[in-house]
């Protein structure tokens, strides 16, 4: 009895203790608690939280009633419907830029007989007044009082058109120089024109690139083509990603290079050992080579839906912006890209793009 009773008493002393443990415990978190709530960081960085959970649309829309659910649900049927017109509105943007293109062509063939040397330009078509005649007119004079003898030796060469235009466009474009090698600016110099050809009414929504060559060392080719395929509907898993055509897939064409003469591979010797006689033997093996003429021998995209890896998306990206700016930029606008204009412009219009942004981050920061 006496026993039991030692045992009981324990047990009350060892769950008392335990209570005021607990006790103690809790009485530190909220100690510590009233501490960290006091901290007016802490707060700040809570009410910031808070702030910004409220504001995030997606946890206002779960709070609505399910009946104005359903209308926002009916709004985005609505916006599909808008995504399909606008789908069809670039297919007949696509046919404008197919007829107005027949409009430009004989004003580009023009463009290519005065760059190549074909036809000389009239005194009326050779007249263009500067934004700043009058220095060009005081430097040109004093530069003729200097250069008498080297104008007439000039002359006597009789320089035919506009000499390597095609090669200077690929030098001054940062996106183009990229891309071109040592190797392949003897190449270049042979780009006669560039044309941009669209596909034709009925068919699948795409164009052609064609890069128009001279007779050369290097291939025989007069025309190598990049054929861009484009696609301009909404797609059925995100609709509401659409904003206009977008290139899907390119194709090249085969360059018939002359015997020695291809610039995209390149011959590398390899030792080899043999197992067994342990003798070794020297092999000759063709590798890739970098070369601005790759472009005409691009990723092909899986038509079996399989995904290419993050280096090919990035190529294969690359060259669809490549493409884009080949029809809209530098075709149409040729001859401000030789001179350099058209950089400036493009840099200007950069800048000022950042210096918005520049605008928006601040007004954001306030």
């Amino acid at each position: 009895m006496e026993d039991t009773g030692r045992r009981a008493g324990k047990a009350e002393d060892t769950a008392s203790d335990s209570v005021d443990a607990a006790k103690n415990a809790s009485d530190k978190k909220e100690k510590l608690a009233d501490q960290v709530m006091q901290n007016p960081q802490v707060l700040a960085a809570l009410q910031e939280r808070l702030d910004n959970t409220a504001l995030t649309p997606s946890s206002y829309i779960e709070t609505l009633p399910k009946a104005v659910k359903r209308r926002i649900d009916a709004l985005k049927q609505l916006q599909v419907k808008c995504a399909h017109i606008e789908a069809k509105f670039y297919e007949e943007v696509h046919d404008l830029e197919r007829k107005y293109a027949a409009l430009y062509q004989p004003l580009f063939d023009k463009r290519r007989e005065f760059i190549n040397g074909e036809a000389e330009p009239t005194d009326a078509e050779s007249e263009w007044h500067s934004e700043n005649e009058e220095e060009e007119k005081l430097a040109g004079d004093l530069k003729n009082a200097v250069v008498i003898e080297e104008k007439a030796e000039a002359e006597e060469t009789n320089v035919k058109g506009i000499p390597d235009f095609w090669f200077t466009i690929f030098r001054n474009v940062d996106m183009l120089s990229e891309l071109v090698q040592e190797y392949d600016e003897p190449i270049l110099k042979h780009l006669q024109d560039i044309k941009v050809k669209f596909s034709e009414p009925g068919q699948p929504m795409s164009f052609s690139l064609e890069f128009h060559f001279g007779p050369n060392d290097y291939f025989s080719n007069t025309v190598l083509t990049k054929t861009y395929k484009m696609k301009s509907e909404p797609d059925k898993t995100d609709p509401f990603s659409f904003e206009g055509p977008e290139i899907v897939d390119c194709e090249g064409c085969t360059i018939d290079w002359k015997k020695g003469k291809n610039v995209t591979v390149k011959t590398i010797k390899k030792k080899q050992k043999h197992k067994g006689r342990g003798t070794v033997r020297t092999i000759t093996k063709q590798v890739p080579n970098d070369s601005f003429f790759n472009f005409f021998n691009p990723i092909k995209v899986s038509g079996d839906g399989e995904s290419l890896d993050e280096d090919s998306e990035f190529t294969l990206a690359a060259d669809f912006e490549i493409g884009h700016f080949f029809r809209e930029r530098i075709v149409p606008r040729a001859v401000l890209y030789f001179t350099g204009e058209a950089i400036e412009d493009d840099d200007n219009f950069e800048e000022g793009e950042e210096g918005e942004e520049e605008v928006r981050c601040i007004l954001h920061l306030l």
